[in-house]
């Protein structure tokens, strides 16, 4: 038997990203919802059969305001709906796009759960799955409706609630008035969840930390230089993003909601992504938190210290990296802990592919293990992770698992978990006067900021903020507009976007997070009075290129009328297809069917068709023209009601005059047509591009989706 104690500080990391698009008052993605039917009840629920394991919980507060609006039932979401939607109502795209809903999950964990769902699952995806839905009866739906809702329920409403576990012995044959009652469910898990977590935290079992409001990476908050320190030589971005009060703002925001429902104050802050830097330690010190924490990869590039695993378990630096430390500056001090990298990683990505018991055998074993390291003293051994989806990837959403981890550690003398404020009165702790900005990724930031992508990102949210500092205090805006726009500042300043620009990361739903993004930033400028720049409408992802492209083969000389006038006036010109197929499912639309363009002897055109959807869902919307190059000329149209109602045009900042020289009509199809001389283009040049669509001064659709277009004017082609 040890003769020293060893504390195990486990904090639980809970967060997803705001998927609230505040513009349209929907949430275009499901997984808060569905993590909260799954995950966020049952991981704190099931720590009450387990008294003595005290431990961490990080509930950011993106996340908890998102909660709250599922538990008000005020929220809206196309899979939630569409799950609930009597089927005798569900048109054929909503009958495809439920069925793409559904079986967005893990096959062997979830899907596998009930067998008429794998059964539904192997018709869609045997073969050629196009228009199988066709095929599809009701029972069909309705079947598919409930056991996709069931897949994700927690484990312990499964086994213990009456109307759950009928519906899941049910089996088939499932009733409108069984998604009722399921529906029903599903509020009540949103309800009960954040009343658990408080309930936990009273009784001292958990506590409660919390993070920036919209999660957002508050050293590149402070200051984006600070990436070169981290990693030297990094690409940064045009412009710098300095702003440490918005850091400040959201640490103080989240500190308000958090006694708003959890009735007390937070202490311990998790800087989101584990990201610190000296200054972000300052103004948290500064903001009344007394503990934060990282990575051991941050400590050990800051001490400087080694942190080696050997093959017989042990670690070297173990006295170093299980305590925490106590960062001074000036008057300002607060502790910091350092997760274990290793143990905190196995939990995340390599025991759900073992048998529960043996795991957690294995993990106490390490623990044990590198506790001995670090000598004769009292140990904090710091495993700090996701607490949500890794589940999904462990047999019976990992509770066997946890249960069993939970029983070993408090049924061993030498061992204990504390939650991190009893750990710092248990353990003495370091002293530490300077950190090397990093986050749990690698140490750096390059996940955020450095590639081409990322890069842009931030550029565009440094324009955004501008506007936001320049017009924040105009005449008119009353208080509830300007704390709008503030929100949607913040919420773009979130670490999610840029999680998905750049190499390191991508999803199904890359597209969608790209348009919500821009849209965040959109808003900043619609809820301000000014109209959003044209190069919102161009997507930060790249993508691949699947629109066909036919480049101009003829002179041509339409008559801009905004009809087809005849067949002919548009042969020889540059032809312009999306691909029907990108993004249709991830609420990324196609509202162009076509655009044309050429050139003749003395102006150049543009055509654009839309299809039928285009009016019927924007009664009004504005067709942007960009023209790259030495004329560096925009043109909007503005489209109410079937007609033209406003162009405006400029070349360079010069406003121009539309009329003979610039003419734009709208009927049946848009029409434009551009002069060469207002331009100051001619023969021999070569211009590039751009058509964007917007509609409540919020990007629709950019065409191309990557790159432009570019029309060569020479003489060559002009006199052919």
């Amino acid at each position: 038997m040890s003769t020293k104690p060893i504390y195990l500080m486990l904090l639980w990391h809970m967060h997803q990203p705001f998927y609230k698009d505040l513009a349209e008052g929907s949430y275009s993605m499901p997984w808060v919802r569905l993590h909260a039917l799954k995950d966020y009840y049952g991981m704190v629920s099931t720590l009450k059969d387990f008294p003595e394991f005290h431990a961490t919980f990080n509930l950011v507060p993106s996340l908890v305001s998102q909660l709250h609006e599922y538990a008000r039932d005020e929220a809206r979401e196309q899979a939630f709906d569409l799950a609930f939607k009597p089927v005798s109502e569900l048109t054929h795209t909503e009958k495809e796009k439920l069925v793409e809903f559904s079986f967005q999950m893990n096959v062997r964990n979830l899907v596998n759960r009930f067998p008429r769902l794998r059964e539904l699952y192997d018709k869609v995806h045997a073969g050629n799955t196009s228009g199988i839905t066709q095929f599809w009866v009701p029972r069909d739906f309705l079947d598919l409706q409930v056991l996709s809702q069931l897949a994700w329920f927690d484990e312990i409403y499964l086994a213990s609630d009456e109307v759950v576990r009928n519906l899941v012995q049910k089996e088939r044959g499932y009733s409108e008035n069984d998604k009722v009652l399921l529906r029903k469910k599903e509020i009540e898990i949103f309800n009960v969840t954040l009343k658990e977590y408080r309930s936990a935290s009273e009784r001292g079992q958990i506590e409660l930390s919390t993070s920036p409001f919209y999660h957002a990476i508050l050293p590149l908050l402070c200051d984006s230089m600070v990436a070169s320190e981290s990693h030297p030589g990094v690409h940064l971005p045009r412009r710098t993003f300095r702003h440490p009060e918005d850091a400040v703002d959201q640490m103080r925001a989240a500190v308000q909601l958090h006694e708003e429902v959890f009735g007390c104050r937070p202490r311990g802050l998790w800087p989101s992504e584990g990201s610190v830097s000296d200054e972000v330690l300052r103004l948290a010190a500064q903001e009344g938190f007394a503990w934060t924490a990282s990575d051991e990869g941050v400590l050990g590039r800051s001490l400087p210290a080694d942190f080696s695993r050997h093959s017989d378990g042990t670690i070297s630096g173990a006295r170093e990296l299980y305590r925490p430390y106590r960062y001074s500056t000036k008057n300002q001090q607060i502790s910091v802990f350092f997760r274990d990298h290793y143990l905190s990683d196995l939990i995340g990505f390599v025991y759900a592919n073992m048998p529960p018991q043996a795991a957690a055998e294995d993990l106490l074993g390490r623990i044990r293990t590198a506790a001995r390291c670090a000598g004769e003293v009292p140990t904090v051994i710091s495993i700090i992770l996701d607490g949500e989806n890794a589940w999904e990837f462990f047999p019976g959403n990992g509770r066997e698992f946890l249960k069993s981890f939970y029983s070993r550690v408090i049924e061993d003398p030498d061992l204990k978990a504390v939650t991190a404020s009893e750990a710092l009165e248990l353990c003495e702790a370091g002293s530490l006067s300077h950190v090397l900005p990093g986050s749990w990724i690698n140490s750096n930031f390059d996940v955020w900021i450095g590639d081409e992508e990322d890069n842009r990102a931030w550029d565009l949210l440094a324009e955004a903020r501008d506007f936001f500092d320049q017009n924040k205090g105009r005449p008119g805006h009353d208080l509830s507009i300007r704390e709008r726009a503030k929100h949607e500042v913040w919420i773009s300043e979130g670490s999610d976007w840029c999680w998905w620009y750049g190499p390191e990361h991508s999803s199904d739903h890359d597209e969608e997070f790209d348009l919500l993004y821009r849209k965040h930033l959109s808003n900043i400028y619609r809820l301000l009075g000014g109209s959003p720049p044209d190069n919102l409408a161009v997507p930060v992802k790249h993508v691949e290129l699947r629109a066909a492209t036919y480049p101009p083969t003829g002179v041509i000389g339409p008559v801009i009328d905004g009809l087809e006038t005849n067949y002919f006036e548009w042969l020889g010109a540059g032809l312009l297809l999306p691909d029907v197929t990108s993004g249709a499912m991830h609420g990324v639309r196609n509202y162009l069917d076509a655009l044309y363009y050429g050139s003749g002897k003395d102006a150049f055109y543009l055509r654009l068709d839309f299809p039928p959807s285009l009016l019927q869902e924007h009664s009004a919307f504005e067709a942007r023209i960009t023209i790259d190059g030495d004329t560096n000329a925009r043109l909007h149209a503005s489209v109410q009601e079937g007609k033209i109602s406003r162009i405006i045009c400029w070349r360079g900042e010069q406003p121009l005059a539309v009329g003979d020289k610039i003419q734009a009509e709208f009927s049946k199809i848009f029409e434009v047509r551009f002069d060469y001389g207002i331009l100051g283009i001619g023969a021999g040049k070569r211009i590039h591009l751009q058509v964007s669509l917007w509609a409540d001064n919020l990007p629709l659709q950019i065409m191309p989706q990557e790159g432009w277009l570019t029309l060569d004017l020479s003489e060559e082609f002009q006199a052919w």
